[in-house]
């Protein structure tokens, strides 16, 4: 199984950025799709997650209503629209998935850095 995240980058405040997280060696309809980021000096923090059967939605409190998780089938690809940014949203973001029937993420790709300037 693997999981790679792509997408992050240096953007300026109120702007937009999508991640993106392709997924391989998954029974997809067993699992669900998180994002998760960490910034400098704090704990990792939940941003959304999606089960790809019935694309089912979280979002963290932080995020609700400028964040959008979505899956695309097609491409077995997770995405995070990440729309009015804020400089308190600059953190690596990394992408993650759980068998549905699990509590803990089980397997995590790699992070990928957004900065937000003011």
């Amino acid at each position: 199984v693997q999981l790679q995240a792509s997408g992050g980058g240096l953007v300026q405040a109120g702007r937009s950025l999508r991640l993106s997280c392709a997924a391989s060696g998954f029974a997809f309809d067993d699992y669900a799709f998180g994002w998760f980021r960490q910034a400098p000096g704090k704990e990792r923090e939940f941003v959304a997650s999606i089960r790809w059967s019935g694309g089912i939605t979280y979002y963290g409190d932080s995020v609700k209503g400028r964040f959008t998780i979505s899956g695309d089938n097609a491409k077995n690809t997770v995405y995070l629209q990440m729309n009015s940014l804020k400089p308190e949203d600059t953190a690596v973001y990394y992408c993650a998935a759980k068998r549905v029937t699990v509590g803990k993420y089980e397997y995590w790709g790699q992070g990928t850095l957004v900065t937000v300037s003011s």
